[in-house]
Order: structure tokens, then C-alpha cells, then sequence
């Protein structure tokens, strides 16, 4: 044994025994969300108020937790109780006055509260979760088969069917080379039994011993250290995420962000500490590079072969890694909430890929508008130099290590590597010309690695369970999970990691919940705004990044909104269009004229002054813009209004012909008319309308007058009667 894997055990050994003798194992756990949007929300009253109650019970054997995001934007706050013995419960928009309830009956009852749980489509709370898996290896084509067929045992055996969830995972990586596509594998919640099974005999086996008789079934059973307690602590919500695969946000909302020692539970630093035993920086390398993993920050180049890159084409003995943490997309925050859930993580991938590299110092770049994150990230460097994890001698292996948190002041080009090198060293953020790229000469002209804050969290996970086994998940070109922030026109918006090749039906309508009542899908924005527009029509699309290439779309840093019949799509281009035109740095012409000559032309259609011949420039403008811009804000920038010109034609020519926006959406194109059978005189609109273009007495029919009216709709929304109409 090395003495880095030595210092890790005993560091390990040092947080159990303090986990074991504070009494901490077998307690009753209740876990209270404290990321950004969690606190918004008012979650600091509320873990406030369990401490309270707590206190004043008496009780020892009950812990007060806090956790980071959840995923589950617009439930929060979320409180999770988790009771030896019993699957665990998420409760969603917990106040004050809710805890109360939560704390007497179901942490000292015993007995969850339905009306409370996080997922309404749940109505009983079952007895049983099962997970069978659905990867190609494990008999993709048979998967629904297995699932009757395991409701058939239960049957038989007499096992009510309505206290057994079940459902399909992704790959989890246990399938036997030797055996694929014939077995396959179910995981049973609350035991946290893991059953490898060929025929109905294995299956019926397995529901008598584990079902009927409560007793794991030894002889299917599989042994394994990855199934860990926070894996199963995910399904309390399990219409949210039971087509869900979290490597990235696999502790995110599950541990206290802020304890080294719940991330050493959950298998933190050991996959360093291998690493470092090895001491084999080419091996570590092309670890990575077998696994197939490519940027997540949107370029999408491979991992490894960066890192390789980096050591291949100088032999400069100054090199360094930077975390990219410039989120800049409107309606992004997967980076955010990665860091304020699982800091370690990214330091422990960073370390990691500094000693593949061999670089003794990184930084990472965090807008400064996320105090929280950047708050957690100066609690974990902290708490890495005191144990060890960082700095000199790093678990007395010889290696030297350091990070330290550059801050952003918010310019969306930052996210640029080139640009965020230059901001780094002090000077205005612009892309420079490559090459050289960064990994000949990045960071004060010495070789230097950039990845993602999604990228570095990956790299743990890959070196503790083989590349072998991370490359299983995903599309051939396309391996692993992909997180994604999803916004706009559905029920269940939120952060939602998927293996690469799930369909947009699947994110947006299984884990989504797909639309409001009434409405239909439209289209789906990915890529934040240098991506594309994507028809309805093409909902079964795989999420990877060439298919969505194909399209005319881009993977981006992860950003998915959905759009729906009450959406306009020239008004949609024209917004993303407006908010790269206003970050371009400037410093090339094509992206600072080309683009304000485009949302100029956007601008003319949504006031009803387009002309067909528009249609035309903004293709050529948008095709030069991407061929000759700098960097790749200006080179995608054009995506949104290209790919809505291409799939939403029509719309535009309605614009244009028609002087009428269908969706309502373009204030200059609507007309606002009172229809005289249906107003009462009530006056509420003439009292609210803010330039008093609206006349009539009392009792009587109104009028508009259109010469002045600025097309607010403030007389649309507030008449109750429907009597103002927009045409």
C-alpha cells in the first residue's frame, strides 16, 4: 500500500469513527435544501424551525442536515426525512406551518405525510421501489417483458401490486462481458438489494425470499460497493427521476455540501488516492480518454485527448488546470447549483487532472453574482488544505497541488477559454486568435487545461469505476450523462441529468410532465443562446451532440427550454439574438456588426416593417457571421434565428405579409378591439388603461381609440367579462 492510499484510509478511518462514535449511524436524518433558489424560498426558516423542535423534544437520535440542489425548481424548499428501515420522503414546499406536521407525524410517527410528498402523481407510498435496469447490455429489447413478468411473481405470491413501484434505470455498469443481453439486473428499495436474474424461476426465487419471506436472496444477489446510500436516496421522488442517471449530481442534494465528511462516506477522494498510488499520470490520461468523455461546456472535445495535448506539444515544466465556472446562459444554472451541492468534487477532479498533467496550481473562474456557490468553495479549499487534499504533499504522496477562485464580473464572453485566460491575468476578457490553443500556451503563455465544472465533477467518477464502465452509458460518439437545466413551458422544470441518446420526449414529457392542460409543444431551445430551435416534429430526437448538430442545434452547456403554441419564434430568435449581440466583446466585425445588422432586420419584422427580402439577408448575414467571427460566441451566435428561419418559415412570412403575429407575442403587430355585445360599461378598463385611450360611458360599450393606444394589453388582461379582444 502507498502512502497515499495509507494517509487516505486513515483520513477515511479518522471521519467514520467520528461518524460511529457521534453517534450519527442509524439516525433519523432530516435534510433541508440550502441552495440559492432553496433559500429564496425561505429554507433557512425552516431548517430553523426543526432545530427548535428538535431541541425541545429531547430526542438524540435525530440530525438536522442541509443539502444543495435537489433539481426540483419551484418546489422549494424541500425537506427530505430519511428513517432507518423506510424508503426515503421528499416534501415540497415546505413552510413554517408545514413542519410541524412533518416533524409529529412522520419523524417521530413514523408515518409519511401523502398530501406533503414531493411527488403528487404518487398516491401510495410504497412499501417497495424497484429499479430494473434497461441498458443494451441488460436486455433493452426485454426490459418491458421483465417488468410483467416480475408483476406476474408478485401476483402469484399474493404481494399487493399497488405497494411496488416499479420502473427502468440506465446502465449502471454490472453486467458480466460474458453474459450480456441475457441477464439482467433489479435493485430493491429499502434493503438496497441488488438481484442479477436469467429466467422466471430466478425472478419467482428472488420475490419468495425477498417478498414474501423479508429475506435477501443470497443466492442472486450482487456484491457491490456502488450502489451507495445516496443513490437510493434519489427515488423519495420517483416520477422525477426515474429515467434519470445522476453522475454529475450524484451527492448533489443527498449530502451537507459543506462536510468533507459526508462526501468521504460517499466514496469522496478515494478515486485521487488511487491515482496517487499508481503514480502514473500517463495511465490517468488515457483513463480518460477511454472513456469517451468530451467537454460539457458545449465544444464537446474529447477529455483525455486535451489532457494529452497538454503534456504532447511542449515540454514547459509550468502548467495549470482552470474550472470554467462563467455560466453565463440565460436560464442556465447547472453550474451553480453543482457547486453550492458537491464542491469537493470539483476539487477532487481537479487534483486529479492536475497531477495527469502534472500542473501544481488551478483556478477557478466563478461569476461573482454566485455568492453562494463562491462561499462553499471557499469552505472546501479551506477544509482540503486542512486535511491534507490540498497543498504541499498532498496525502503524503509527494505531489503539490493549490486552487484558488478568480472571480467574473459577469461578461458572457468569458466563457470563451481564451478570454477567461485573459480576465485571469487581469486584462479585458476578449478571445484571442487560435491557435496555439490553451494547452500550448494558455495561462501566462505556459500550457494550461480548461474544462467545465460538469467535466471535472466527471473525472472522480470515471477514475473510481473504469472507463469501461462510464463508456457503457451514453451513444457510441456520445458517452456518459449530460445535465441539463430545464425551463420554459413544463410542469416539472428543473436540473435533470440523462445518459447521452435520451429523446427529447422522454426529458420533456416523462421528466418534465410534460405541458400545461391545453397547450401543445412548439419547440424546444437548447444550447442557451448560440443553440437552435427544434420543431415538435422532431420530439424523438437522441440528446448527444452530433445528432443535435444535424438539426442545427448544439448541445451547449446544457440549457433546454420548451416552447409552446403561445410562443412566437421571431420574438424567441430576436430575445437570443438580442442577448449575444449585447455581449459581443466587439472586437471582431462580424460578430459586433454583423449581428446588430440582424437583430436590426428582427426588429423591422416584429413592428410589422419586414419585407420579404429580409428573409434572404438574414441567411446570408447569419452563414458569414459564422464563418469568419473570432470566437465561438459570434460563430453560433446566428444558431437561434437560422434554425427558426429553417423550421418556422411560415411564421415568419405571417410577420411579413400579414403584419399579425399568431402567437400574440409582438406588441406592434396586435390590435386590441372591444366587442360592444359582450361589455357591460363596468369601466375597469378605461381606469386602467395607462394613456386613457379608452372611452364610454357607464353601462355602456366602450370604444378604443387605436390612433393612441401602445398596445399594453393591460385592458386584455384585467376585463373580466371578455369583451376586449386581440387581434
Amino acid at each position: 500500500m502507498g502512502p497515499a492510499l495509507s494517509s487516505y484510509e486513515s483520513l477515511y478511518r479518522k471521519f467514520t469513527q467520528e461518524f460511529e462514535t457521534s453517534g450519527q449511524k442509524g439516525k433519523i436524518i432530516v435534510q433541508v435544501g440550502s441552495a440559492t433558489c432553496e433559500k429564496a424560498a425561505g429554507s433557512d426558516l425552516v431548517r430553523q424551525e426543526f432545530a427548535k423542535l428538535i431541541q425541545a423534544s429531547g430526542r438524540k437520535d435525530i440530525l438536522l442536515k442541509q443539502t444543495g440542489c435537489t433539481g426540483r425548481c419551484a418546489r422549494e424548499p424541500i425537506v427530505g426525512v430519511f428513517i432507518p428501515g423506510q424508503i426515503p420522503i421528499k416534501y415540497e414546499s415546505v413552510t413554517i406551518h408545514k413542519v410541524q406536521e412533518i416533524f409529529q407525524q412522520h419523524v417521530i410517527g413514523g408515518k409519511p405525510i401523502a398530501s406533503l410528498v414531493l411527488d403528487k402523481k404518487t398516491e401510495t407510498l410504497y412499501s417497495y421501489v424497484v429499479t430494473i435496469c434497461s441498458s443494451n447490455r441488460c436486455g433493452h429489447e426485454t426490459a418491458r417483458d421483465t417488468q410483467a413478468l416480475l408483476k406476474k411473481c408478485l401476483a402469484a405470491h399474493s404481494v399487493p401490486i399497488d405497494a411496488v413501484r416499479i420502473f427502468h434505470s440506465g446502465c449502471l455498469g454490472l453486467c458480466p462481458k460474458d453474459k450480456v443481453g441475457k441477464q439482467h439486473v433489479m435493485m430493491v428499495l429499502p434493503e438496497r438489494a441488488i438481484y442479477r436474474f436469467e429466467s422466471e424461476q430466478d425472478l419467482d426465487e428472488i420475490v419468495q425470499s425477498h417478498f414474501v419471506n423479508h429475506r435477501i436472496d443470497i443466492k442472486h444477489q450482487i456484491h457491490t460497493d456502488f450502489i451507495t446510500e445516496q443513490f437510493f436516496s434519489l427515488y423519495g421522488d420517483v416520477a422525477f427521476f426515474n429515467k434519470q442517471t445522476r453522475l454529475t449530481l450524484r451527492n448533489s442534494g443527498l449530502i451537507d455540501p459543506e462536510s468533507l465528511q459526508d462526501y468521504l462516506l460517499n466514496k469522496g477522494y478515494e478515486a485521487l488516492a488511487r491515482v496517487l498510488v499508481q503514480n502514473d499520470p500517463a495511465a490517468v490520461r488515457n483513463e480518460i480518454l477511454r472513456s469517451g468523455l468530451r467537454g460539457r461546456g458545449g465544444g464537446g472535445f474529447p477529455t483525455g485527448q486535451k489532457w494529452i495535448n497538454a503534456v504532447t506539444y511542449t515540454d514547459d515544466p509550468i502548467r495549470y488546470v482552470i474550472c470554467n465556472a462563467d455560466e453565463g446562459d440565460p436560464g442556465a444554472f447547472m453550474d451553480r447549483s453543482a457547486l453550492e451541492g458537491d464542491p469537493f468534487i470539483i476539487l477532487e477532479g481537479m487534483t486529479i487532472g492536475a497531477f495527469a498533467i502534472g500542473a501544481q496550481m488551478g483556478y477557478i473562474y466563478v461569476r461573482a453574482e454566485y455568492p453562494l456557490a463562491i462561499e462553499r468553495l471557499e469552505k472546501a479549499i479551506a477544509t482540503a488544505h486542512a486535511n491534507g487534499l490540498l497543498g504541499k504533499n498532498i496525502l503524503n504522496s509527494g505531489f503539490n497541488f493549490d486552487i484558488e477562485i478568480r472571480l467574473g464580473a459577469g461578461a458572457f464572453v468569458c466563457g470563451e477559454e481564451t478570454a477567461l485566460i485573459y480576465s485571469i491575468e487581469g486584462k479585458r476578457g476578449q478571445p484571442r486568435i487560435r491557435p496555439p490553443y490553451p494547452t500550448e500556451s494558455g495561462l501566462w503563455g505556459h500550457p494550461t487545461v480548461i474544462n467545465n465544472v460538469e467535466t471535472w465533477a466527471n473525472v472522480p467518477t470515471i477514475l473510481l469505476y473504469s472507463a469501461d464502465w462510464f463508456s457503457r452509458i451514453g451513444t457510441k460518439k456520445s458517452r456518459g450523462t449530460k445535465v441539463f437545466a430545464l425551463a420554459g413551458k413544463v410542469k416539472n422544470t428543473g436540473l435533470v441529468e440523462v445518459p447521452m441518446g435520451t429523446t427529447l420526449r422522454d426529458i420533456i414529457f416523462d421528466i418534465g410532465g410534460g405541458l400545461q392542460e391545453g397547450r401543445t409543444l412548439k419547440a424546444v431551445q437548447t444550447g442557451g443562446p448560440s443553440g437552435g430551435c427544434i420543431p415538435a416534429g422532431l420530439i424523438d430526437t437522441p440528446v448527444d451532440y452530433d445528432t443535435l448538430a444535424d438539426i442545427g442545434s448544439i448541445m451547449g452547456s446544457g440549457g433546454m427550454i420548451v416552447l409552446d403554441d403561445e410562443d412566437c419564434m421571431v420574438a424567441t430568435a430576436k430575445f437570443f439574438l438580442e442577448f449575444t449581440q449585447n455581449e459581443s466583446c466587439g472586437k471582431c466585425v462580424p460578430c459586433r456588426e454583423g449581428t446588430l445588422r440582424m437583430l436590426e432586420i428582427l426588429e423591422r419584422i416584429t413592428e410589422g416593417k419586414g419585407e420579404m427580402a429580409d428573409l434572404e439577408k438574414l441567411r446570408r448575414l447569419g452563414k458569414l457571421i459564422q464563418k469568419t467571427s473570432l470566437c465561438g460566441l459570434g460563430q453560433t451566435a446566428p444558431n437561434p434565428v437560422l434554425s427558426a428561419l429553417d423550421n418556422f418559415q411560415e411564421e415568419f412570412l405571417t410577420h411579413i405579409r400579414d403584419k399579425s403575429c399568431p402567437a400574440h407575442k409582438c406588441a406592434q403587430l396586435i390590435t386590441y378591439e372591444i366587442d360592444i355585445d359582450k361589455c357591460t360599461g363596468c369601466t375597469l378598463c378605461a381606469r386602467r388603461c395607462p394613456v386613457s385611450c379608452i372611452a364610454g360611458a357607464p353601462r355602456q360599450p366602450h370604444v378604443i381609440d387605436q390612433s393612441r393606444c401602445i398596445k399594453c394589453g393591460e385592458c386584455f388582461n384585467v376585463c373580466k367579462f371578455d369583451a376586449v379582444l386581440r387581434v
